[in-house]
């Protein structure tokens, strides 16, 4: 495992392919609501499904180990504080646009009702840097358990139909199970990586056996009986009632779509021409802060011209740009030097440095 402070290429490539399909599920279920019918791209999201999110979580964790032991000061600093600010940050800015259409629908006390609700249920595409630190700071108080117990205890979390309503309570059951593991089982992944690194032949053709088995289960309708058991999540970000949706098989299809996606981020490294790609995931909190602007003002543009009518070529061009968009204002904020504070957190906002400002001498001010 790689020390603090270093970055893995296949780690980052892995990322960068997660944000890209957090960006598509968002992109193109956005285009098909407004247009009122579903592309060719649908059937990408529903295959993505199962592992969308499992990946993106269990990558989150890999590194924990090197910095969950930290002085409490600096482990909230870090893992709390840092993503509290880019949420606040990043609801005021959502909100900013959002804003006059919910004040002309419910008034501007429906709209400041709907921004305070967003401090406890999480507003819009904003869900995973809220649900992350809770995760960061439940494993720092069940790190002392075993590792074992936790992990069948998160596991019987996922299995369970949990759909309260409350956001972060149903996502902290149906996702915590993979980011334990990448915490808890980090040197097996690591190892896993190498053996993919080792015989890339081998690691194709058990991707391949992976992805057909992965789109059977994905698009193989539940039985009759059964179906009551995925019936709420037709509809939820691709789910079309498939068997892949189903409680254990869910389970196993994340954790095995999350090991693919490593896979495919180990391969994917050793290629010059992917570079762009492990930028992307080294960056991946940047598209993710900031693609939902792009992204809806692409899928109005397309819809209004009308000039490309196919749905699914429309939800790819906007998963594009919303891809896109943000590493182009990324880019400009770094060339200009304005606008630092949208992807990077200032020192003000830091435990730490407020801590360290406070109990400096004042002959040292």
């Amino acid at each position: 495992m790689a020390g603090e402070g270093t970055r893995v290429d296949w780690v980052d490539t892995a990322k960068g392919l997660c944000i890209i399909f957090v960006v598509m599920v968002h992109a193109v279920l956005g285009v098909e609501l407004a247009a009122g019918q579903q592309g060719w791209m649908h059937h990408v999201v529903s295959w993505a499904r199962p592992f969308r999110m499992p990946d993106f979580f269990l990558i989150s964790g890999l590194f924990l180990s090197l910095t969950i032991d930290r002085p409490w000061g600096r482990y909230l600093d870090r893992k709390l504080v840092h993503f509290a600010y880019f949420y606040v940050l990043w609801l005021v800015i959502q909100f900013a646009f959002k804003a006059p259409g919910m004040a002309m629908e419910d008034g501007a006390s429906g709209a400041l009702t709907n921004f305070l609700v967003s401090f406890v249920q999480p507003f819009g595409t904003l869900w995973f840097i809220y649900v992350l630190p809770l995760f960061f700071l439940f494993t720092r108080l069940v790190r002392r358990l075993p590792v074992w117990l936790v992990l069948v205890w998160a596991a019987v979390l996922e299995v369970l139909p949990i759909h309260t309503g409350w956001l972060v309570f149903d996502e902290f059951c149906a996702r915590f199970v993979y980011f334990y593991a990448g915490y808890a089982l980090a040197p097996w992944i690591f190892a896993l990586a190498d053996k993919v690194r080792a015989r890339p032949g081998a690691a194709l053709s058990l991707l391949g056996v992976w992805a057909v088995a992965n789109g059977l289960l994905v698009f193989a309708q539940t039985p009759a009986p059964l179906f009551h058991f995925v019936a709420h999540e037709v509809g939820q970000s691709g789910g079309i009632g498939g068997l892949a949706e189903l409680p254990l098989f869910s389970l196993v299809l994340g954790f095995l779509g999350a090991c693919a996606v490593v896979s495919v981020g180990t391969l994917l490294s050793r290629l010059p021409v992917m570079r762009w790609l492990t930028w992307l995931g080294a960056h991946s909190i940047v598209v993710y802060l900031a693609f939902f602007l792009p992204m809806a003002t692409s899928r109005a543009v397309f819809l209004k011209l009308g000039i490309i009518k196919d749905i699914g070529t429309i939800g790819l061009l906007v998963t594009f740009i919303g891809v896109l968009g943000p590493v182009v204002l990324y880019a400009l904020v770094q060339w200009s030097g304005y606008g630092r504070w949208l992807f990077e957190r200032p020192r003000w906002a830091s435990i730490e440095h407020n801590r360290a400002k406070a109990e400096r001498p004042i002959a040292a001010e």
